[in-house]
């Protein structure tokens, strides 16, 4: 069985995209070669790493990419979970899928955090958060990748189409679980 390419697109690959390619290697590594990728790099965030480290999942080894480093990857799927990386999510080769589902951004939620202990709260709700989204693949994405396609032949009702590379297109629909 080939197993589905999704990317897993924020804005600077440090944390919530991070969390979710952790998540699918973890709980779907069978059927998902997932890889994240941000708009710009940020760095690994520490507390990402340490609140996964607390459910079992290590993504101490991930580092900080940008997104020019994997358009190389023929895709299925592009899922783009903060909304600064929905609007400014390039074109990809090929007929990647891009489907959004947003999630609150843990470090900017923590900005005004009295303690670590307070900060780390709102990691850790964002992480149980990314992890029931991706405990629903590859089948919720599935089901968007076949509803794309009825969308497109009735003229692209809820959906833009883009130009992608080699006049290619890309599917942008927003997923809400």
């Amino acid at each position: 069985m080939t197993k589905l390419r999704i990317l897993f697109l924020c804005t600077g690959n440090s944390c919530r995209s991070q969390m979710a390619e952790g998540w699918a290697r973890a709980l779907k590594g069978d059927v998902i070669e997932a890889y994240s990728a941000g708009i710009e790099t940020h760095g690994l965030n520490p507390y990402a790493v340490k609140v996964m480290a607390e459910a079992g999942v290590d993504i101490s080894h991930h580092t900080s990419k940008h997104v020019r480093d994997v358009l190389h990857i023929p895709f299925d799927y592009v899922v783009t979970v903060c909304d600064h990386a929905y609007e400014h999510c390039p074109a990809f080769p090929g007929r990647a899928v891009v489907v959004h589902r947003g999630f609150d951004d843990p470090p900017r939620l923590a900005a005004n955090a009295q303690s670590e202990e307070e900060a780390l709260t709102h990691y850790r709700r964002v992480r149980d958060e990314i992890r029931a989204f991706v405990e629903t693949l590859p089948e919720a994405l599935q089901g968007i990748s076949k509803m794309s396609l009825k969308l497109d032949q009735v003229g692209g009702f809820a959906s833009q189409l883009c130009a992608g590379a080699g006049g290619n297109a890309c599917v942008y629909l927003s997923l809400r679980l």
